[in-house]
């Protein structure tokens, strides 16, 4: 079954196989649990849950893998989504003092949905995606990761694909989980640069002189810029696309473009027009002195939620949730292969479970073995092998790689807490 062939119809029994033999319990536990550095991290962690029917649970929380295994299993949620480390257990809430029942800590995240730039693609809107527009995804991984990194000191960055039509970054490192809300929506604002609703036609206004962060990301938006803009999006072909880039200029150039646009055609000529233009105004100290810039950047820099990122307690969907619509698995990303990720290849649960069924050579042996063993070991060594079976094994194999990095910072953590125990 090609994973084209997904029916949401089908979810419900296709849920059950999935947490009992593919979902990634283990790997979750141990990233959710960062070592075991603080106490009742894990137990104290927000899981929501939303069933069948739109459903939605939310404050739960569990002691143990075990235990979240279980009712996971129990209840096949339709959907995954985490919340905050709290001062109590969430599912205790009501029964704590009123006002005493915080949010603590949480993973510095961010949201980036295709449908926050239907103002600059054409080839498809609202939820839809496809591999024209989905460059836009990859321009803000590229220029989000290096801030994050570079500006922010940040190491430990998960970027996960939503499985449908966006990214979701969890910026994982201590500090990060620690940041208040004042400082979360400093570093939020910062990386913000696309202003103002529908109505708001310039959208981007740099100021001189551009700041270093800003000139770093116009080098990862010059990459991609003729690929995305002016082939995939045309910008420069169709009338109504020219007239919205022209309005974005100061109005002396706007119409000496208009006037030479009328003898040439070719988007790219067009644009080495609006360059020639842009270099003619750069050293004046006009007002849109850089629009060339603040073009580019308006179709192509990161458009982020900025209300995901800023509260502590806001929930996010979780790696390795189903999306129910799609049924693909919102899988961890692998940056090193960022520029040929697929949406349409992530797996479906559809396939994935019809995958567990395909015979393999030599299985038939594997089994009479485990017989011989103890039977929760097997069980145990047939779980792991399961999701090897099948198309989501590399992206468990990404996870993975993440969570070795992040166990030498735990690593680093416990040793300086067992030293500083024994100076005591």
């Amino acid at each position: 079954m090609p994973s084209s062939d997904y029916d949401s119809a089908c979810l419900p029994d296709l849920l059950p196989l999935y947490y009992r033999r593919l979902f990634p319990f283990a790997q979750y536990y141990r990233w959710l649990n960062y070592g075991g550095v603080q106490k009742n991290y894990f137990q104290n962690r927000e899981f929501s849950f939303t069933l069948k029917d739109d459903i939605y649970v939310r404050y739960q929380s569990f002691s143990t893998q075990n235990e979240l295994e279980k009712e996971m299993q129990k209840i096949n949620p339709f959907k995954i989504d985490i919340g905050a480390v709290y001062s109590h257990r969430p599912n205790q809430h009501n029964t704590v003092k009123s006002g005493t029942f915080q949010a603590l800590e949480k993973e510095l995240v961010f949201d980036i949905d295709m449908t926050d730039y239907d103002d600059v693609r054409s080839c498809c809107s609202a939820a839809d995606i496809c591999s024209k527009c989905w460059t836009l995804m990859t321009i803000a991984i590229r220029i989000l990761d290096r801030a994050l990194r570079d500006d922010f000191g940040f190491h430990h960055l998960l970027w996960v694909y939503s499985g449908r039509r966006g990214v979701h970054c969890w910026v994982c490192d201590e500090a990060a989980r620690k940041l208040s809300v004042a400082a979360r929506s400093a570093v939020a604002e910062y990386l913000s640069l696309v202003k103002g609703g529908e109505e708001t036609v310039k959208k981007v206004v740099l100021t001189d002189p551009i700041h270093p962060f800003i000139r770093e990301s116009l080098w990862v938006v010059e990459q991609y810029f003729s690929q995305y803009a002016l082939q995939a999006q045309d910008i420069l072909g169709r009338k109504e696309s020219v007239d919205k880039v022209l309005a974005l200029m100061p109005e002396d150039v706007k119409k000496e473009l208009q006037q030479s646009f009328q003898q040439e055609k070719k988007p790219e000529t067009r644009w080495k027009m609006i360059m020639e233009q842009a270099r003619k105004k750069q050293g004046t100290a006009k007002k849109g002195q850089y629009f060339e810039k603040e073009i580019m950047l308006q179709y192509c820099y990161p458009r982020l939620d900025v209300n995901v990122s800023k509260g502590v307690n806001h929930l996010l969907k979780s790696p390795f949730s189903v999306h129910p619509k799609t049924g693909r698995i919102s899988v961890p990303m692998d940056l090193k292969e960022l520029d040929k990720f697929d949406p349409f290849a992530v797996p479906t649960i559809s396939l994935i479970c019809e995958e567990l069924d395909r015979p393999r050579p030599g299985e038939e042996e594997e089994k009479s073995e485990e017989t011989k063993e103890n039977e929760k070991d097997a069980a145990e060594r047939r779980k792991i092998r399961d999701y090897k079976r099948t198309s989501l094994a590399k992206y468990v194999r990404y996870f993975d790689q993440f969570l070795d990095g992040m166990a030498r910072s735990w690593k680093g953590q416990l040793l300086k807490k067992s030293d500083l125990q024994k100076e005591f």
